[in-house]
């Protein structure tokens, strides 16, 4: 059976706009924000696609936190490629040692981070075993016990 390109189009857009009717906010999640706002410049390195990160973004009503998002497609590159980090830290003018990774994926977000010195916390809500010298919360708010 062949399928025809404006179909497989169709396809595409449905299931992007499928992806972003499809937000959580994890519990404490504005209430860090607002507490890290004030103190911190903050921003978003994703290995997703640019429209559907920035929609779910607004849809979750969290977009005005951030000031600059990192994606993948953008780079040509995902996490944990050091490429990602080097245009993330560039995009937000600031250098490794002032800046720190939160992410949830150990290998693409922490370890990532760790390997090219830029500082990493894991939000480690998977309850991943992770190694001892690893920074991890297990509720967002915990951030303010690091920062």
């Amino acid at each position: 059976m062949k399928i025809s390109d404006k179909t497989i189009h169709q396809l595409a857009i449905d299931y992007i706009d499928y992806l972003t009717t499809h937000n959580h906010v994890f519990d404490g999640t504005i209430e860090i924000l607002e507490y890290l706002k004030p103190k911190y410049k903050l921003h978003i390195i994703t290995n997703g696609f640019e429209e559907v990160q920035q929609s779910k973004l607004e849809k979750a009503k969290i977009a005005h936190y951030f000031e600059t998002i990192t994606n993948s497609e953008m780079v040509g590159v995902k996490k944990p490629n050091p490429k990602m980090f080097h245009h993330a830290l560039s995009l937000a003018n600031i250098e490794k040692e002032h800046g720190i990774m939160i992410g949830d994926n150990p290998e693409a977000d922490v370890y990532g981070a760790l390997n090219i010195g830029l500082d990493a916390i894991c939000f480690n809500y998977h309850k991943v075993e992770m190694e001892d010298h690893i920074k991890q919360i297990d509720h967002l708010l915990e951030l303010k016990n690091y920062l």
